[in-house]
This record gives C-alpha cells, structure tokens and sequence, in this order.
C-alpha cells in the first residue's frame, strides 16, 4: 500500500512538471519560431501529402479505436508553459488535443490561429477531469473557469511524431 501511494505521488509529480516552463526546442531544427512566426517543422520531419481535414477523423473513430493518419486543422490554443500540447479545431464546435510523442519536441507557446499538419495516431477516448483541469491551468485559465470543470468529456486526442505549422 505504501508503495502504491510513492507511485501515485510520483506520478503527479510528473504530470504536474511535465509541463513547467522551459524554452528548449529540441527537435525544431526548421522553425521560424519569433515572436511574429511560429511556423516550421517540429518533431519528425513530415510533409503535408495526404493530410486529411481534422473534421474528417470523427468518421474514422469509434471509441476506443486508434488510427495512424496525417490531419490538417487550425490551432485554436496551445500551453502557455511550454508549447506541449495544442488544441486543434475539429469544426463541430469542438477541438481534439494533440500531445507529442514522448515529449521529444514542443510546438511554439504563439501557435494558436495557424494551420497545423500532424502526423500520428488519432484515439477517440474519454479525458478525465484531473486532465481537462491540469490543461486548462496551462492554457492561463482563471480559477474560476478551471474549478467549473467537474465532468470528463469524451474527445479526439492526437499523438503527434511530427508537426508543421504553415
């Protein structure tokens, strides 16, 4: 039981560092990342032949599925930490979170409004609350809006090997 409660507080540990805030670009050898022009590659080097538009993937998931595919869509917000997860706009009024493979690279923190091409593994998957509140920390929420979050949302996340904001 002890070593339950040592793992479960290790793992908070790392959740909540994962995202603190430092400026290492590790893997964003091509980015334009000034103030004014955050585009580039990051990750993987992809390019942007066969990339689906992101309101596609809704018909390629049911929950629980997984689907290795190329998305194109608009970042609406991204960690203001870090830069490690982007939301991208699914145009249905909702947005898929997109991580990155094994933190290996993050994308600029003044992203959002461009055009992201992602390539990765899609899942349709239920986001719990503790996330959906650890996001909305990173992404300058007030405490208000951060304690209003108190049920999990089933969405699209995005595992990312590579990126390119256009």
């Amino acid at each position: 039981m002890k070593m339950l409660k040592h793992l479960a507080l290790l793992l908070i540990f790392g959740l909540t560092t994962a995202c603190k805030n430092n400026t290492d670009t590790a893997g964003n050898a091509e980015a334009d990342t000034t103030e004014d022009s955050p585009t580039g590659y990051f990750g993987e080097k992809i390019t942007e032949d066969g990339a689906i538009d992101a309101s596609e993937l809704l018909t390629l998931l049911q929950e629980g599925d997984s689907v290795f595919v190329k998305v194109r869509g608009k970042i609406n917000e991204c960690c203001q930490k870090k830069g490690c997860w982007m939301d991208v706009d699914l145009g249905n009024g909702k947005s898929m979170v997109v991580r990155f493979k094994d933190y290996e690279f993050f994308v600029p923190k003044n992203s959002a409004g461009y055009t992201a091409i992602m390539e990765g593994y899609a899942k349709l998957e239920v986001q719990d609350v503790e996330w959906l509140r650890h996001k909305a920390q990173d992404a300058g929420k007030s405490a208000e809006e951060i304690a209003a979050i108190t049920q999990p949302d089933t969405s699209i996340t995005f595992m990312a090997n590579g990126v390119i904001i256009k």
